[in-house]
């Protein structure tokens, strides 16, 4: 990977970064707070390596030299990653890092050192870290990802550079997952469903979740088809393939979108149709349901939703729902 991605997702983090490499101003700590799947771990991976580069230039890692493999597989002697040892990061952890920053690095001066998940630090751990904050010593740097950084001591937050990394509006979102190679389609529905990047690379990839977005459509063609025959397609292929409740959640996310397009469309505001490769079938069924009818199928699949998280019996839930949006 290089620099170029990462700008397109989390802009200015990553000038920051790339810019203190370029002048040689790194601070010996920096904080990447921000949701799950933003891209700390990559925008950290990449500080490594531009910071470790033998070729390094205009802040930009060369990608090929020793230290670039090394980082991008994994096993560079200078780069040390600390991660939650099950619920926690523990202060032996942090003591085994103390003595790796006594040492001279094994093949430069140069250390990196990234702990993921910070604010799970037990307290003695944070605190035995504040050894390395306070007497930071030089050619090292800590880059430190969180989640949650109000949980991080304030005395470890006044010491290190924060960085926000923020999810991606919709639009960036769906070109980041076009450029993984997922289709339009997908990629606009994924984007409707998570602003987690990581979340909806991994939604994108499984094939349980194209087959459940075939099975929304599929019971929508009969609603507009033939109504009275969608009850049997729910007990045939619905309840059948959705059969956790979480996974009969997500189908009721991905029909609430449907209705959303409907009404989409009814404003004339065809640009926001989520199920842009349907947009024919949609048209036509919004011919045939007024606003309000729309308006209230959105309010009973969101009713539908409230039974299945008060442990209502699902397919009665999902009985009770189809016969309201035959009705209207």
């Amino acid at each position: 990977m290089s620099w170029a991605p990462l700008l397109e997702t989390q802009e200015r983090a990553v000038k920051t970064i790339k810019n203190s490499i370029k002048k040689d101003r790194l601070a010996h700590a920096y904080i990447f707070e921000g949701p799950r799947g933003t891209g700390k771990t990559a925008v950290a991976k990449e500080t490594a390596k531009a910071f470790m580069c033998q070729e390094q230039s205009e802040g930009e890692a060369c990608g090929h030299c020793r230290n670039c493999k090394r980082i991008e597989s994994g096993n560079h002697p200078d780069v040390h990653i600390i991660q939650p040892d099950g619920a926690s990061i523990k202060i032996d952890q942090i003591r085994a890092l103390q003595k790796e920053f006594a040492y001279q690095g094994m093949e430069s001066n140069k250390k990196v050192y990234i702990i993921e998940h910070a604010d799970r630090m037990t307290v003695q751990a944070a605190n035995s870290l504040l050894k390395f904050l306070e007497e930071p010593l030089s050619h090292s740097i800590a880059l430190l990802l969180t989640e949650q950084v109000h949980r991080l001591l304030e005395t470890i937050r006044s010491r290190a550079q924060l960085l926000s990394f923020s999810s991606l509006p919709n639009e960036k979102l769906e070109v980041y997952l076009q450029n993984e190679n997922i289709s339009p389609a997908l990629a606009k529905m994924a984007a409707a469903l998570t602003s987690n990047t990581a979340e909806a690379v991994e939604i994108c990839r499984e094939e349980w979740f194209a087959q459940a977005r075939d099975k929304v459509i599929q019971l929508t063609e009969e609603l507009r088809k033939r109504p009275d025959y969608a009850i049997v397609t729910l007990q045939e292929n619905w309840l059948s393939f959705f059969k956790e409740k979480e996974q009969l959640t997500a189908g009721l996310n991905l029909l609430l979108i449907w209705y959303r397009d409907l009404l989409s469309i009814h404003l004339s505001e065809t640009e926001r149709v989520v199920f842009i490769d349907q947009l024919q079938a949609l048209e036509q069924q919004a011919l045939h349901l007024s606003q309000r009818r729309i308006g209230g199928a959105m309010l009973a699949i969101l009713s539908a939703q409230k039974k299945l998280g008060s442990n209502m019996n699902p397919a009665m839930a999902m009985e009770q729902l189809v016969l309201q949006l035959q009705e209207g």
